[in-house]
């Protein structure tokens, strides 16, 4: 039989390997939930590489994700409704694993799920997509677990197993035409056309992840393409535009990087101009969380801003082997939808439809190929040149 401090002992050194387990546990920081391009979307923001797997439950509707034991450091919330998604409980559900009950509005499937690898200031990332589904769809689904990842345990190389993820942003949408050509084009058509055509340019190359941050017409907030970008681990940013001036008489392409001091009097009206697109949507700053506000006002990082300006200056030789381009084609200005601050990214203007010869260019997909191959061949060269 053990002595008094023995058993002591004994006691203590079981409470310490606890700890030390608890502590060495992988950790939930942070649950975001956002919608995009018709999605729902979860990210739980998880300090280690996690195993998981999903499933659906019906009567309630749910959806459920087993993963690695966690430590949840959130707070439970008792409404977390927005797209369809209701409400999140989650805990430890066996010793080895946690779960994450999802509560959803009504049928829905799994379209994709998937752990992102540590990027910037970001640790790893644990992303789930929910879209609604009819009732038979839903019905074949219930009850089946489906194992959507398992982290390699030596992790091959991201940059040349994994496609790179690329996010373009079709500027404007919904109730925001953005610019209106001589002839009546609206900027927001061609640049949701030119998005569609680039994406399947990128594709062809098997190369690339594309996402479009919005695949339709609609109008869609500036912070919410930056939050397409985050969420997804984009690598690259690349908005897609075509304005319009008074002097009909300017054509050509150029493309615009991040800088809160303008290269000159028409990159900050133009930036002014952009940035005030969410107020066609009813959007104000007031109210966001601290971190939404420094994305979209203070938080650039340095080295994001050196990237997006290499970028930069690989497109204008691109351009200029394919389309006209403007004297001083790499600008600067203060565009909200640039401020993403681990996301290399660049806004793009196809060209002036306000001019005739440039608007008739970008109203077909004949003539828009030239200035989207030429964005194609620069970002196979921007992936080359660091690659290392």
């Amino acid at each position: 039989m053990l002595g008094r401090k023995a058993f002591i002992s004994f006691l203590a050194g079981v409470l310490l390997k606890c700890h030390i387990a608890a502590a060495a546990q992988p950790a939930v920081t942070a649950v975001r939930i956002g919608e995009h391009v018709g999605l729902t979307r979860l990210v739980l923001d998880v300090t280690e590489k996690v195993d998981f797997h999903t499933f659906t439950l019906a009567n309630p509707y749910r959806v459920v994700v087993d993963l690695t034991s966690l430590d949840w450091q959130v707070a439970p919330s008792e409404d977390d409704r927005r797209g369809v998604i209701v409400r999140l409980r989650f805990g430890q559900f066996r010793r080895d694993t946690s779960r994450m009950v999802i509560e959803v509005l009504g049928p829905v499937e799994v379209k994709q799920a998937f752990l992102l690898p540590p990027q910037g200031n970001w640790a790893y990332r644990f992303v789930i997509d929910l879209a609604p589904v009819d009732e038979a769809s839903f019905v074949n689904s219930v009850g089946a677990p489906k194992r959507l990842a398992k982290p390699s345990p030596s992790e091959p190389s991201r940059k040349s197993a994994v496609k790179r993820i690329v996010v373009l942003d079709p500027g404007h949408g919904g109730v925001d035409p953005g610019a209106i050509g001589v002839s009546g084009v609206f900027e927001k058509t061609v640049t949701l056309s030119a998005a569609r055509e680039l994406r399947k340019i990128l594709q062809k190359t098997n190369r690339y992840k594309v996402i479009l941050t919005r695949s339709s017409d609609k109008f869609m907030r500036l912070r919410d393409r930056v939050a397409v970008a985050r969420d997804i681990g984009a690598e690259l940013f690349v908005s897609l535009h075509a304005d319009a001036i008074r002097r009909q008489g300017v054509r050509g392409a150029s493309v615009y990087t991040l800088s809160e001091k303008a290269s000159d009097a028409e990159a900050a009206a133009l930036a002014a101009k952009e940035n005030k697109a969410d107020l066609l949507g009813g959007v104000q700053l007031e109210g966001e969380s601290e971190e939404v506000t420094s994305i979209l006002i203070d938080l650039v990082q340095r080295e994001t801003k050196n990237l997006s300006a290499g970028f930069a200056n690989i497109v204008l030789p691109e351009f200029s082997k394919r389309v006209r381009t403007l004297r001083n084609g790499h600008r600067f200005a203060g565009f909200a939808v640039l401020k993403a601050p681990d996301v290399p990214s660049v806004l793009v203007e196809m060209g002036y439809l306000s001019n005739r010869q440039d608007e008739r260019m970008l109203s077909t997909a004949e003539g828009r190929r030239p200035v989207l191959e030429a964005l194609g061949k620069a970002i196979d060269r921007y992936f080359a040149e660091n690659d290392g």
